[in-house]
């Protein structure tokens, strides 16, 4: 099924080349600073060594006071060692907030509107502070006098601030300022929501259901139900919306809380218009710069425009993440903390956008938006290890709400990631002296169709109990009309009992049949979901916030097996398989390299790229579409049997029966990423003069960990005038058909829906 690369399942963001080797992140790429002058601050440091201001300068002093993290390390602007970020750190501290503001370290167009959405009074009151008196300031001022100044900070104020804390410090101002959603408590003090996340590997709507059902059923989800959908066409994101929308229809909570299917923005609007009512917040990633939001393939004319399109009661859901934005190769040199400031930045304006909006629709300007940060979602080439997770969390925590906004938290890992599912326990711990506004919510740590670990329902459970965070009211009060807790909170004996919630579901819907008849049911139906590699926590082990053993353990063993998946590598005995295979490589020199080092996966070696202008000259123009194999992050997905050759079996007669001319060729890549299949269509296609589409559909091994050891097929098919120049074909004209396996979207009907896609390319272009 179709899915727009908002989140691709191949990577976590789409990737970028960064002009560094792949050893990018060692000593010598690190910013060493020698000891400043008493009193001297950033821009008297950097006029007196480079004897003006050097815009480059500036910002290696700025993101050398970070804690180090790998994505800081491979843009250049990482401390050498302690001693230089603590010098950083002073430089930072003695720097004036208007002269941050008077030297911006990247300006374009979105940093001027963030700047325009920044009270200009409670600016101007601090403009004459140095960074450390801000500081100090957040440190002992009270919560009302932080919001009398915070909308006059600018993001890159904020996002310099938070460099100069503790992680204590930043726990401290995280759990004094709050910005609770207006008509409840999610967002309040004492108050940990839940986002549920019920993903299907098939967009099923009995997967997410049931998913739902059975975070009900542990007296979790109160701020929003949200899915990623496999599919982004509008009729598959309909259905999804229709499902989650009838579930709050059924139980009398669609104006209590909203849910979202996370597509692109555009898609929701169709789906609004097809389908009036059905659809809750519109979800959309969000990057810091323009040219990063060009990925996500939204502009801020277009995203005012959705902006003020909501007027009624539910509004926005913005997604970010640090290392987005220099994975994507639109650092600019600036580091991850001010690029995920810059994004806070941006909800903000666009929150002002909608309030606008209600109050010109005559309602109340009262906007529900809700910012998500996804961190870790991209992988070692941002941050490896769980205390730098904790430490991003909590900077993301505080920036969030220095910002004014709602601000939750996915704290989770990929499987490349040196971050179990226990250190994730670990991390939450952590993480919950700073009180973030809501977590993600699964049946389990492990995603079933974006593979990779997040937070279990049971998690919420036990960090209620172990730091007293309290449920949304009006959502805790349901649960005890459900049943699955008592009038004082206790857990029943429905707790975690999802069958149970599904009955109450019924008599909602009218349903008169025995109790025993419709528990049966359930039964039936929960074995479905299970046996579409849906997990469902049912019940619990010796206390209500442990697993079940039995499902414990499996999910154990898919860590393991995904641990493996990640060092498999295509056989020489399955690439003797496919018929006329060409054997290329990318600039990985290994498999861990391919895995720590993202870019060296995206450039084909020099030996590959002279094989392809080869056979360039041999095809002389005969072909229109090429298919590339890449084994991506598990190699198995594409050699288990049943996967990889059914799928391109059918796929050639499809194409081939609408008149493609598919060369013969199997371009088979060894350590390659999505955008190495892009430098293969440039040397193959590229021609300015020629006219017509070019296709490739790069097939490409997805990242371990749902256990259904799935592939992606991308398919791009620009003109060949745009093939021709270099860079110009990325991730915001290309569609991916993901979760393609013998046990979740099978590959025949892969092979339709990829076909069906091109189609659609090619007649809009």
């Amino acid at each position: 099924m179709a899915e727009s690369l908002t989140h691709p399942l191949e990577e976590p963001l789409p990737l970028a080349p960064v002009a560094l080797p792949p050893d990018a992140g060692r000593e010598h790429s690190r910013v060493s600073l020698p000891d400043p002058l008493p009193d001297e601050d950033v821009f008297a440091y950097v006029r007196r060594v480079r004897g003006t201001f050097e815009p480059r300068l500036y910002q290696q002093v700025v993101g050398a006071a970070n804690e180090f993290k790998e994505g800081d390390a491979a843009i250049g602007v990482a401390a050498a060692n302690e001693v230089s970020r603590r010098n950083a750190r002073a430089l930072l501290a003695r720097t004036r907030l208007g002269d941050l503001d008077a030297y911006p370290l990247m300006e374009e167009r979105l940093y001027s509107y963030m700047q325009g959405a920044l009270d200009a009074s409670a600016q101007a009151r601090t403009a004459s502070w140095t960074l450390g008196e801000l500081k100090a300031f957040l440190l002992s001022a009270s919560e009302e006098a932080i919001h009398e100044l915070k909308d006059g900070l600018s993001s890159d104020a904020i996002g310099c601030v938070v460099k100069l804390m503790s992680n204590e410090e930043l726990a401290s101002i995280g759990r004094k300022v709050f910005n609770p959603l207006p008509g409840g408590k999610v967002g309040a003090k004492g108050y940990l929501g839940a986002r549920i996340q019920p993903n299907s590997p098939t967009d099923h709507p009995d997967d997410i259901r049931w998913q739902v059902f059975n975070g009900w059923s542990f007296a979790v989800g109160d701020v929003v139900l949200g899915t990623n959908p496999v599919s982004s066409t509008p009729e598959s994101v309909a259905a999804v919306e229709s499902a989650l929308h009838e579930l709050l229809v059924t139980f009398g909570l669609q104006d209590v809380m909203p849910h979202c299917v996370l597509a692109h923005v555009d898609v929701q609007a169709v789906v609004e218009a097809m389908q009036p009512g059905t659809t809750g917040l519109w979800f959309q990633s969000l990057g810091s710069t323009e040219a990063a939001n060009r990925t996500f393939d939204v502009t801020l004319e277009k995203m005012e425009a959705h902006a003020a399109a909501r007027t009624g009661r539910w509004g926005m859901y913005f997604e970010t993440g640090q290392g987005a934005d220099a994975t994507n190769g639109h650092a600019a040199g600036v580091d991850m903390v001010v690029h995920e400031a810059r994004k806070y930045g941006f909800s903000r304006a666009l929150t002002q956008r909608i309030a606008a909006a209600q109050e010109r629709a005559g309602h109340e300007s009262a906007p529900w938006v809700i910012v998500n940060d996804v961190a870790g979602f991209i992988g070692p080439e941002v941050f490896r290890t769980r205390e730098q997770l904790v430490r991003c969390c909590l900077e993301d925590i505080v920036m969030g709400k220095l910002h004014g906004l709602t601000i939750g938290l996915d704290v989770c890992s990929t499987l490349h990631m040196d971050v179990s599912l226990d250190d994730l326990g670990w991390c939450l711990e952590q993480l919950m002296p700073a009180n973030p506004g809501y977590l993600m919510a699964l049946p389990t740590r492990n995603d079933p169709m974006l593979s990779y670990l997040t937070t279990a329902f049971q998690d919420h459970v036990r960090l209620r109990e172990k730091f007293g965070y309290k449920v949304d009211d009006r959502l805790w009060a349901f649960f005890q009309r459900l049943g699955v807790i008592d009038a004082h909170g206790r857990p029943t004996e429905h707790f975690g009992d999802p069958a149970w919630v599904y009955l109450q579901y019924r008599r909602h819907k009218g349903d008169t049949r025995p109790d025993a008849d419709v528990l049966a049911e359930a039964a039936r139906q929960m074995a479905e979901v299970r046996a579409r590699g849906v997990p469902l926590a049912v019940g619990h082990g010796e206390q209500p916030w442990e697993l079940e053993p039995s499902l414990d353990r499996e999910i154990r063993g898919l860590y393991d097996d995904a641990k493996a998946g990640l060092w498999s590598d295509l056989s020489p005995d399955f690439i003797a398989t496919l018929p006329d295979a060409v054997r290329l490589r990318t600039r990985a020199s290994n498999r861990r390299d391919y895995i720590l080092h993202p870019p060296s996966g995206e450039q084909l070696d020099p030996a590959s790229e002279r094989l392809l202008e080869s056979l360039r000259a041999h095809h002389a123009g005969r072909y229109d579409v090429q298919l590339v194999v890449s084994d991506g992050l598990d190699a198995r997905s594409l050699m288990d049997e049943g996967h990889l050759h059914p799928f391109l079996t059918a796929l050639r007669t499809r194409l081939e029966a609408t008149g493609r001319r598919v060369a013969p060729e199997h371009l088979v890549l060894a350590h390659g990423r999505v955008r190495a299949g892009y430098r293969a269509g440039e040397l193959l296609f590229g021609d300015p003069a020629a006219e017509g589409p070019r296709a490739l559909i790069h097939v490409i091994g997805e990242r371990p960990g749902s256990g259904h050891h799935s592939f992606s097929a991308y398919v791009t098919a620009p003109a060949a005038r745009v093939w021709a120049k270099p860079g110009a074909v990325d991730h915001n004209i290309t569609r991916v058909v993901a979760g393609i396996s013998d046990t979740s979207l099978r590959p025949e009907t892969a092979a339709t829906e990829v076909a069906r896609l091109l189609g659609e390319l090619t007649s809009a272009s």
